[in-house]
């Protein structure tokens, strides 16, 4: 693989970083490194066919990645039947794969920009199909989560190979607009196109269709990879010996603390020793590398940007975006479960999730606009209010068809909020220099990453113990003295009189139905909790922004007078 290939590698697209909220191309957005840009020849359009190839690649490329994932995440309790796990043992299988992955893409983004961004994407694709060969050999355990840590490893590049190929399609004037919101749209289709297409596959094949799919899904993207070349901006040795360490110091510790926070509820936080092991050695070695990056002249990650409040209030707000959504990601999937839901059943509704996602992120592109960011946010924050409330009322008869409204715009609004704010960080980051994308990228991708994570297990922490409270109020009311509590339990029990002569037998049979139909119902307003938690969460957020809006307002229209005066 070389760089003499003129007619697939010209270098035809302007990569100006502007000083303000203009545009940006795809490789001024993503390759931070070189922090001197080049003058570029002007832009040239591409033909409509050719625009719409490589958007199609993107989807490709995304869903690829995605579904990776998601597949496995979808039929846990399947696949560990057949590689014979338990269900905790089974979640090592998750955790393999999140802990490289939650930190490559802070070292591939420099790497392209020393190497060559044609490099970069042959030889990522390649890995990623390698990867996803050797999960057609996992036949037990031990074997899944080798393979899934380097499908881990693998799949990093692939989230951003999909987003620089949407990027490349659009003319300079629209890629942080349109461009920017169907690249996020696309990486948010992977979790319900996996819970669509699941059980089909599964039933074909089981664990051996799911891999089937996705090598077939690698195998397309290698294709359309080689054939459809992304302009390369100019290369830079950006790679120093410091940037290694430092890397590895945040790898090791970002993948410490992904592993503890999948494992930490199946486990419990405070039962299992290693998981406090895990933590620490989080924290001292992100700490570490802190330190190394506070003393450098030309830090890896500029730390000091990251710590300033407007830096700290963007992270925040991502991250409490990315927790309040764990309602769809983790709680509405969990609820069915409880209520004894397969993946067959919950088809159509996923398939509405789905379709709202991509009117979402349509939306967005239609509307998003340098100053509407505010607005965007409030709409979708509302949204997700309403939604999780309307789901916090649900029953033992709830069914999907009772949350398609709910469902749908929660998904709208995750399609809805993140373009924005992705958006005003770039440009945020743009106006200091060059050199703080790559800290922004950071910010960026540890609140989507880290915080799902973060989310999934402060949701399921809540959750477990909710259903504890629960269980012990609704115990307390259980004693065979009450007639009616003596009449439903003989009731469950006459299921095994056929089988089942003695009598005490048929009472303890008949108290244990009746001990697992509280367990449900403990279960179920357990997740009606956590539905209310993330509406109160998301209403709080829309009043906060609502008033900082106003205060913003305020303080222009109190300075207006003043500044007329200047003149």
């Amino acid at each position: 693989m070389t760089e003499a290939r003129p007619a697939r590698d010209r270098e035809d697209e302007p990569e100006a970083l502007p000083a303000d909220n203009g545009p940006v191309s795809s490789e001024a957005v993503l390759e931070e490194g070189a922090s001197r840009p080049s003058p570029q020849p002007a832009f040239m359009p591409k033909p409509a066919w050719l625009a719409v190839a490589y958007m199609a690649a993107a989807v490709v490329l995304s869903l690829s990645q995605g579904l990776g994932l998601n597949l496995i995440n979808a039929n846990i309790t399947q696949i560990q039947g057949e590689i014979s796990a338990t269900s905790n043992e089974a979640l090592w299988m998750v955790a393999a794969y999140m802990a490289p992955n939650v930190s490559l893409s802070l070292a591939l983004v420099k790497i392209r920009t020393q190497y060559g961004l044609r490099n970069f994407a042959e030889i990522s694709i390649l890995g990623f199909v390698l990867a996803c060969v050797l999960n057609l050999f996992i036949h037990d355990l031990s074997s899944a989560i080798v393979v899934r840590f380097m499908s881990g490893i693998a799949a990093a590049p692939m989230s951003s190979l999909g987003f620089l190929y949407m990027l490349e399609a659009f003319p300079p004037e629209r890629k942080l607009t349109v461009g920017l919101s169907l690249a996020l749209t696309n990486i948010s289709l992977g979790a319900p196109l996996a819970r669509i297409i699941s059980p089909a596959l599964f039933d074909m094949d089981g664990w051996r269709g799911l891999t089937m799919h996705e090598l077939a899904l690698a195998m397309i993207g290698f294709c359309l990879v080689y054939l459809l070349p992304l302009t390369p901006p100019p290369r830079a040795k950006v790679i120093e010996r410091l940037d290694v360490l430092s890397y590895l110091l945040i790898a090791i510790g970002f993948g410490c603390l992904a592993v503890a926070l999948v494992l930490g509820r199946a486990y419990w936080w405070l039962e299992a020793p290693w998981l406090g092991v895990l933590l620490a050695m989080a924290i001292v070695l992100v700490t570490a590398a802190v330190v190394i990056e506070l003393n450098r002249s030309n830090p890896l990650v500029d730390v000091r940007w990251l710590a300033s409040p407007a830096i700290l209030h963007f992270a925040g707000a991502l991250l409490l975006f990315r927790i309040v959504l764990s309602e769809q990601t983790t709680g509405a999937s969990g609820l069915f479960q409880v209520l004894g839901l397969t993946n067959d059943q919950t088809v159509t509704l996923y398939v509405i999730i789905l379709l709202a996602s991509v009117a979402g992120g349509l939306t967005c592109a239609a509307i998003m606009k340098a100053g509407r960011e505010p607005a965007i946010h409030l709409a979708a924050l509302a949204l997700i209010a309403v939604g999780a409330f309307m789901d916090s009322r649900s029953t033992n008869l709830t069914r999907p068809e009772q949350m398609f409204v709910s469902q749908a715009m929660i998904a709208f609004a995750g399609a809805l909020f993140l373009p924005p704010a992705m958006f005003r960080g770039i440009t945020s980051a743009l106006q200091k220099g060059p050199n703080y994308i790559l800290s922004f990228i950071i910010v960026f991708l540890t609140t989507q990453s880290i915080g799902g994570l973060l989310g999934s297990a402060v949701i399921g922490t809540f959750i477990t113990i909710r259903e504890k409270f629960h269980s012990n109020v609704l115990v307390e009311h259980l004693a065979m003295t009450d007639p009616i509590i003596a009449q439903r339990a003989a009731q469950l029990g006459m299921a095994y009189a056929r089988t089942i002569t003695d009598q005490a037998i048929l009472r303890a049979e008949g108290l244990m139905l009746v001990g697992q139909q509280v367990t449900r119902e403990a279960n179920i307003l357990a997740y009606n909790d956590a539905f209310l938690l993330m509406a109160i969460i998301a209403a709080t957020a829309f009043v906060f922004l609502l008033i900082h809006i106003g205060w913003d307002a305020m303080r222009r229209h109190l300075a207006h007078p003043q500044a007329t005066a200047n003149l």
